[in-house]
C-alpha cells in the first residue's frame, strides 16, 4: 500500500522536482565556467560591421491567410463529423464549406 502513495501525481511531481533540483544544483558545481571577454560579449555580424538595428519582419501578408487556415481546419472538422444519414446536418455541412469558398473569395480578392 506504501508503494501506491508514491504513484499520486502531486507526490511524483515533488519527488521529481527534488531530483531535478538537485542534479542542477549538482552539475552547476561541477560545470566549466568560461570567463567571457568583452569582444565574445558583441554580436557577431560574419566579419561586417554590426549596426544596432532591430530587423522586424512584416507578417502582415501572412496573417490573413493563417486565420483562414485555421477557420477552414475547423470547418473540416465539423463538416467531417457530420452523419450521412440525415438531410438537415447535410445542409449544415454545405452551408460551412459555401462560407469556406466565400471567406476564401474575399481573402484572395484584392
Amino acid at each position: 500500500m506504501q508503494g501506491v502513495q508514491l504513484l499520486i501525481p502531486p507526490v511524483a511531481f515533488v519527488i521529481v522536482l527534488l531530483a531535478v533540483l538537485f542534479l542542477n544544483r549538482i552539475f552547476s558545481v561541477i560545470s566549466f565556467k568560461n570567463k567571457q571577454s568583452e569582444e565574445s560579449k558583441e554580436s557577431y555580424a560574419c566579419g561586417e560591421d554590426f549596426q544596432e538595428h532591430m530587423i522586424q519582419p512584416d507578417y502582415g501578408q501572412f496573417f490573413p491567410f493563417a486565420f483562414f487556415f485555421t477557420i477552414l481546419h475547423v470547418i473540416v472538422l465539423v463538416v467531417a463529423t457530420v452523419p450521412i444519414e440525415n438531410m438537415q446536418t447535410l445542409a449544415m455541412a454545405l452551408i460551412y464549406i459555401i462560407g469556406a469558398v466565400l471567406g476564401l473569395v474575399t481573402l484572395l480578392r484584392r
